[in-house]
């Protein structure tokens, strides 16, 4: 490469950063990045907020949920989430629910995630019995986490379309 060559680049290179780059957050990507912020502070179902307050919390839940576990979770009832925080994405995945099927499944599916977890603390409650008092309360809490999702199917009630939600 001569000098030429790189005398060019660089004009290319100063070019893309003057257009593309810029120091005070302005690009072009930030446009976009309102229209998210947007919709990650739309409202959701009332039990959305209890249900990511006990499920994100290892300390109540028994288990750790990570943005990927999220995701596979999301996938596997057909959803598309982008990874964001867990919070978001929980948020996001529940934002517009409606059916009582929909909300099974994603249960079955978190739950899924969570015996897995269950499974894996046997194995080292097995494996490490010093260590088994506390895989054992991590499971048990696992347990009450499955059974307050199981409350939330039951109690939740669907929202039709065309309900009007003033007529009583």
């Amino acid at each position: 490469m001569n000098s030429e060559d790189l005398k060019d680049l660089r004009i290319e290179f100063d070019k893309f950063v003057n257009e593309g780059c810029t120091l005070n957050g302005e690009s072009a990507e930030n446009g976009n990045s309102e229209a998210i912020d947007k919709e990650d502070a739309e409202p959701v179902p009332q039990f959305v907020d209890a249900l990511t307050t006990k499920l994100l919390a290892p300390a109540h839940s028994g288990v750790y949920l990570s943005r990927l576990d999220i995701k596979r979770i999301a996938e596997a009832i057909d959803e598309s989430l982008p990874i964001k925080e867990r919070l978001k994405m929980v948020r996001a995945l529940f934002r517009h629910t409606t059916k009582k099927e929909y909300l099974e499944n994603a249960f079955g599916e978190i739950n899924k995630h969570i015996n897995g977890r269950v499974l894996i603390y046997q194995e080292l409650s097995e494996a490490f019995p010093a260590s088994k008092v506390i895989f054992d309360e991590n499971i048990k809490k696992a347990q009450k986490t499955i059974k307050m999702l199981q409350q939330i199917v039951e109690d939740f009630e669907e929202i039709e379309p065309t309900s009007d939600p003033l007529a009583i």
